[in-house]
């Protein structure tokens, strides 16, 4: 409708994962001053005022600008709820940090579901995204007038110079690093799904709602595998099955998508939430600012990635596959599988990372947490 090129729809995209650091990296600095109840309404305000300039959209301006609050809105509902579940289940962070993640590939489950079948009865894209007012509205008022616990940084009496230096440990650099590799595995794969794979045969939101549908599913059911392998071992185990799920993506064609979309999604499935839950296991002191910041170099690494990789690599590689005389169709298949094989990069490099940290954290025990139970 509005005649975006890919450069543009990335830059647009990298919005969303533009304002989500932002947001995070300032809720993680001031969510033990202002308190999570207040910066909770500023993401529901902010929710609210992004989704209708996205439904009222006049261009690529109002694209980006709306984009990014949406974005903002989402790293402060990030910046909140991750300390706030630390701070409720000190003793099992890991695994409800897991089952509090369920509910990112599950609306895009429901989303890709509701979309799909919008788009078949030929409703506009205004209606599909009105639809996410709806969830909005619920948690704003789910929220209302309930009292929210102080962050475990703040209860255990950890004083901020001490959370500062954890945040500036060898260990959590270099998770900080690896949670660039992970997010953009599983987040510029999933947010590119259609443009990449929208001419393989197979139907891209389809293969979205699966991989979702299998996360959701994973992280809510995860807790007996966490407690067995340890987050280290997770992460390596994922590391493994992301580069044989991103190759089978890149490879295969027609139905055969679709298993290739379960390997991939079993691959991605548990690396956000223990990564969070590994850094607050094991740098406990780095408290609501360590899983701040960890969002933030997460969804960073992502704007940075899809705005000046993704959307530009596409445009020239399907004007390089364009002059070689084939059909639209084929340009797009070729240009995607070429990028997919790009991204592939990312869990290898995650497999020798993690198995360096499986190493190094073998027998190592967890801080002890000075927080008292709730």
């Amino acid at each position: 409708e509005f005649n975006l090129s890919d450069t543009q729809l990335g830059w647009i995209a990298g919005m969303a994962f533009f304002g989500f650091p932002v947001a995070t990296t300032l809720g993680g600095f001031f969510v033990d001053q202002i308190g999570m109840k207040r910066l909770m309404w500023v993401a529901f305000a902010s929710h609210l005022l992004g989704l209708l300039l996205t439904i009222f959209a006049g261009g690529f301006m109002t694209l980006f600008i709306s984009t990014f609050l949406v974005g903002f809105a989402n790293g402060m509902v990030e910046a909140v709820c991750n300390p706030l579940v630390a701070s409720m289940y000190t003793k099992n962070k890991t695994v409800m940090l897991n089952k509090f993640h369920v509910w990112f590939p599950g609306g895009l489950v429901i989303g890709a579901l509701l979309a799909a079948g919008m788009k078949s009865m030929g409703l506009g894209w205004e209606l599909q995204v009105a639809l996410i007012l709806i969830p909005t509205l619920i948690y704003g008022y789910m929220f209302w007038g309930q009292e929210f616990p102080r962050t475990e940084r703040v209860e255990s009496g950890v004083s901020t110079a001490d959370m500062y230096k954890a945040v500036l440990s060898p260990l959590f650099l270099f998770m900080a690093l690896c949670m660039f590799f992970t997010a953009n595995t599983e987040l510029t794969t999933g947010q590119w799904i259609d443009k990449l794979l929208g001419n393989a045969g197979a139907n891209a939101l389809l293969i979205l709602a699966l991989v979702n549908g299998i996360m959701a599913v994973g992280r809510y059911f995860g807790g007996p595998l966490i407690h067995r392998l340890n987050p280290s071992g997770i992460l390596l185990m994922s590391g493994i099955l992301s580069v044989i799920g991103v190759y089978l993506l890149r490879t295969t064609e027609g139905p055969a998508l679709y298993l290739a979309a379960v390997v991939f999604a079993l691959g991605v499935c548990y690396f956000w939430p223990t990564m969070l839950g590994f850094v607050n296991e094991y740098i406990p002191k780095s408290g609501a600012l360590g899983l701040s910041l960890m969002g933030g170099v997460g969804m960073l690494g992502n704007w940075a990635f899809q705005t000046f990789f993704i959307g530009p690599r596409l445009d020239a590689e399907k004007a390089s596959l364009a002059a070689t005389g084939r059909s639209p169709e084929e340009v797009d298949l070729l240009a995607g599988q070429s990028v997919l094989g790009t991204i592939n990069l990312l869990p290898i490099f995650l497999v020798f990372a993690f198995g360096a940290l499986w190493f190094y954290m073998r027998g190592r025990k967890h801080e002890v947490e000075s927080a008292p139970a709730a």
